[in-house]
């Protein structure tokens, strides 16, 4: 699972104790900054309730993801551990700070378990499974780590119609091709390639071409595809923004934009993502967040 740099403390598995709801929150709040700057500002935006409840999301996806980017030898109990807190959660039995948070989030939004053990899947997958035969493969592995996040997302942002769920699934795909294409390089140096082999075949690109870094045409035209696909999934995704209630829309329409614009920088230099985690400056951000909310569009 393409993520930022993980925790330590997931890694490990410790957590400092909280003596109060507040606390936990505030743990929260301090992984989504430090670990979801693409998308963490503008859930500044949202109002208390919400904020507090996606900094909870976030933090328990989060968690799980950190244990299968760095694995170590006992990821496999960790993450059991971990979806043994989760199930204690929900049963009103939470023992740490983050599913202390969840909970509390729990009373106020209708968060699914279901999403978050589809999570677990995807993370347990990615301990275990490390290349992808065709795009179905990855589609479901996407069902796994994005679709479930955008099922925990609705949850909390509330939304008009059912459409919205298509929609949502078609964002959070989207922004998943985006971290599998601009992290290349990255996944490359844990022995991970997302890109289906059946897209490799089509260019004539080996997998020893991805590791020595070839700069070739084929190899250009493979990583331009991929970005062009994930592309269309932000197209896709565009009715999502009348589907989110009005105190929602600013951090979706920041996520889609963020994540958009980071493709088409991948697209003006697609050897890039084989060497180097493709990002936006500061400055950059902020162009793409005043052009959204001038022209609310993903791509």
């Amino acid at each position: 699972m393409s993520a930022d740099a993980p925790t330590p403390a997931a890694a490990t598995g410790a957590a400092p104790p909280v003596s109060s709801i507040r606390e936990a929150y505030a743990f929260c709040r301090r992984i989504t900054h430090k670990h979801g700057a693409n998308f963490s500002v503008g859930f500044r935006f949202l109002p208390d309730r919400k904020r507090n409840a996606v900094y909870a999301a976030y933090a328990s996806s989060r968690w799980a993801d950190d244990i299968a980017d760095d694995p170590g030898e006992n990821a496999p109990a960790r993450l059991d551990a971990w979806e043994q807190e989760l199930e204690a959660c929900y049963a009103g039995r939470p023992g740490h700070p983050i599913t202390v948070a969840l909970a509390d989030s729990l009373q106020h939004f209708p968060i699914p378990k279901t999403a978050f053990a589809a999570l677990i899947t995807g993370c347990r997958q990615d301990l275990v499974k490390s290349r992808y035969a065709d795009v179905a493969e990855l589609m479901q592995y996407c069902d796994y780590v994005a679709t479930s996040i955008s099922d925990i997302s609705l949850a909390i942002f509330g939304y008009r119609t059912p459409m919205a769920t298509t929609y949502g699934r078609s964002l959070a795909t989207a922004l998943q091709l985006t971290n599998i294409t601009r992290d290349i390089g990255d996944d490359l140096r844990r022995d991970r390639i997302y890109l289906p082999r059946e897209d490799l075949d089509r260019f004539a690109v080996t997998e020893q071409d991805l590791f020595d870094r070839v700069h070739s045409e084929r190899m250009l035209a493979l990583i331009e595809f991929e970005a062009n696909r994930a592309l269309e999934h932000f197209r896709a995704a565009l009715p999502l923004l009348d589907e989110i209630t009005p105190d929602s829309r600013f951090p979706v329409l920041m996520m889609g934009s963020i994540y958009s614009e980071v493709l088409r920088k991948v697209l003006r230099d697609p050897f890039a993502a084989l060497h180097r985690r493709v990002a936006l400056s500061f400055p950059r951000k902020v162009f793409v967040v005043l052009r959204g909310l001038a022209r609310p569009r993903f791509s």
